[in-house]
C-alpha cells in the first residue's frame, strides 16, 4: 500500500515536471509572440492598408505570431518562391536546354523553354556548341509550347518594358533586345544585331526624351530624333513568331537553320544547359521574371507533360503541393499576374518545404537576396556584409511583400512572410515599416 502511494507520488512529480518544462518551452514564443504583437499595434501606417504577417519557429515548429496569416493577398514575386521550390523537386541538378534525334543527315530538335540557352547574364552555351559543331543539317521542329504569349493576367500594355518578354518553347537572348549607347557619342548599338533594320526614327518626336518604344504586333522599333544618352540601356521584348527564332538561331550559329513539323519521340535524348542552383538564383536575386516563367516549361518537359503553364502548376500543386493550410491560386511563374493569391502561412509553410529540401543554410541563402547586400534587398537594409533578412520580395502597384528567413543576434533562424497590399502610401513607407518589425525582431529575440 505504501509503495503504491509512493509510486503515485512520484508519478504526480513527473507529471508536473514535464508540464513545467513544456510550460518552459512555450514561454519564449509566448513572449516574443506579445511583443511583436505590440510592435503591429503601434505602427503608425499599418492600420491604412491590408497586412498579412506570419512568424515561424521551424525548430519547435510552432507559429509564434499571426496577423490575418489566413487570408488571401496578391504576392507579387513572392510568385517566384513557389517557382523554386518546384525545381528544387523537379531538376535539383541541371537544366534540361534540348532534345534532339538524329535522322540521317539530319539533326531535328525540340525545345524545353531553357531559360539559360544564351541567356545574356547566365550564358548557358552548351547546347548552342551542340548544334554549332554538328556536321548534320539542323531542323527545329517547333509546337511543344501550347500556352499564349503573355501569362494569366498580365498588363498588356507593359509589353515594351524589359520585365515582360514574351513565352515560348525556344527562348533566345531572354527573347529581349539591348539598346545601348555606343562609344561614338549619338549611336546605338542594338543587339541581337539582326534586329538593328527593325528600327525606325521618329521625325515627329523631338522633343521626348530618348527611348525606344516597340509596335505592339511587330518587331517595328520606333525611336526619337533626341540623341541617346551616355550610358543609356534598355531591354525591350521583341514580339515572337517560329521565323523570328528560327531567324534569329541561324544569324547567332551562322548556318541554315530549318523548320520541320514533326511530333517528339519518346526516344529523342536530351542536353542538358547549366546546374540548376546557377538558374535560380539567377531568378531569386534579380527577380528575373523572364527566367521564373520559362522554367516552369522545363518543369513540365521533365514531368513528361504538355508544355503549358496552367497544366503544370496544377500537376505541381498535387504533387509537391498537398501539404499547404491554404489552397493556394497559382497562375504563373513570376508573379506579374494580379491573378496569384497566396496566404502568409501558405508563405511559411512552403518556406519551410524549401529549407528542408535544399538541407544546406549557406547554400539556400547564397541563392536568396540578402538584405543590405545582394539582390533585391540589398537596398532595403541598411548596408552590410553581416545580413539578417534572406528572403524574397514581391512588388506590384499598391502592393510590396517580403517572404524568408530572419535570423536572430542570438542565432535563431525565423521563417516570416510579410504582406502588404493596397496601400495608396508610398513603396518606401511601406518598405521602411516591413524593415522596422523585422530588424525588431532580429535584435531582440
Amino acid at each position: 500500500m505504501q509503495k503504491s502511494r509512493f509510486n503515485n507520488k512520484k508519478a504526480v512529480i513527473y507529471l508536473i515536471v514535464i508540464l513545467t518544462c513544456c510550460l518552459h518551452a512555450c514561454a519564449p514564443n509566448k513572449l516574443i509572440a506579445n511583443k511583436v504583437k505590440k510592435e503591429f499595434k503601434n505602427s503608425a501606417i499599418i492600420n491604412q492598408y491590408q497586412v498579412g504577417f506570419a512568424l515561424y519557429d521551424k525548430e519547435k515548429k510552432e507559429m509564434i505570431f499571426q496577423k490575418d496569416a489566413d487570408k488571401y493577398y496578391t504576392p507579387a514575386s513572392n510568385t517566384k518562391l513557389f517557382t523554386f521550390y518546384a525545381g528544387l523537386k523537379i531538376i535539383p541538378d541541371s537544366i534540361p536546354s534540348m532534345r534532339y534525334i538524329t535522322q540521317g543527315d539530319s539533326l531535328i530538335f525540340w525545345g524545353t523553354g531553357d531559360p539559360s540557352f544564351l541567356h545574356t547574364a547566365l550564358k548557358g552555351t552548351k547546347a548552342f556548341d551542340f548544334l554549332k559543331s554538328s556536321t548534320k543539317k539542323i531542323f527545329f521542329a517547333p509546337g511543344r509550347y501550347t500556352g499564349d504569349f503573355y501569362g494569366s493576367g498580365w498588363q498588356w500594355d507593359d509589353y515594351n518594358e524589359y520585365y515582360q518578354p514574351e513565352i515560348n518553347e525556344l527562348p533566345l537572348m531572354d527573347n529581349v533586345v539591348l539598346v545601348s549607347a555606343a562609344q561614338k557619342a549619338g549611336l546605338m548599338t542594338i543587339l541581337p544585331n539582326v534586329f538593328a533594320s527593325c528600327f525606325v526614327k521618329d521625325t515627329a518626336e523631338t522633343a521626348k526624351p530618348f527611348k525606344v518604344v516597340r509596335d505592339f504586333n511587330a518587331n517595328i522599333f520606333h525611336y526619337p530624333t533626341t540623341q541617346i544618352t551616355a550610358k543609356y540601356n534598355q531591354q525591350i521584348p521583341y514580339k515572337l513568331s517560329i521565323a523570328t527564332t528560327v531567324n534569329l538561331l541561324s544569324d547567332t550559329l551562322q548556318k541554315y537553320v530549318g523548320i520541320v513539323n514533326m511530333k517528339m519521340p519518346l526516344s529523342a535524348k536530351t542536353i542538358y544547359n547549366m546546374k540548376s542552383d546557377s538558374v535560380f538564383k539567377q531568378m531569386l536575386l534579380p527577380s528575373d521574371n523572364f527566367v521564373a516563367e520559362q522554367l516552369l516549361l522545363v518543369y513540365a518537359d521533365k514531368l513528361g507533360e504538355e508544355i503549358n503553364t496552367k497544366k503544370v502548376i496544377n500537376k505541381i500543386e498535387k504533387q509537391y503541393l498537398s501539404s499547404l493550410p491554404d489552397k493556394p491560386q497559382w497562375v504563373d511563374g513570376s508573379g506579374l499576374s494580379r491573378g496569384n493569391l497566396f496566404t502568409p502561412r501558405d508563405m511559411v509553410t512552403l518556406l519551410e518545404l524549401i529549407y528542408n529540401e535544399v538541407n544546406d543554410e549557406k547554400r539556400l541563402f547564397a541563392m536568396l537576396p540578402a538584405g543590405g547586400k545582394t539582390g533585391t534587398l540589398r537596398n532595403a537594409y541598411p548596408k552590410t556584409d553581416s545580413p539578417f533578412v534572406f528572403g524574397k520580395t514581391g512588388s506590384l502597384s499598391n502592393n510590396h511583400n517580403q517572404s524568408g528567413y530572419v535570423v536572430t543576434k542570438k542565432g535563431k533562424v525565423y521563417i516570416f512572410s510579410f504582406m502588404n497590399n493596397n496601400f495608396v502610401l508610398p513603396t518606401a513607407d511601406v518598405r521602411k515599416e516591413m524593415v522596422r518589425i523585422m530588424t525588431y525582431i532580429h535584435d531582440n529575440f
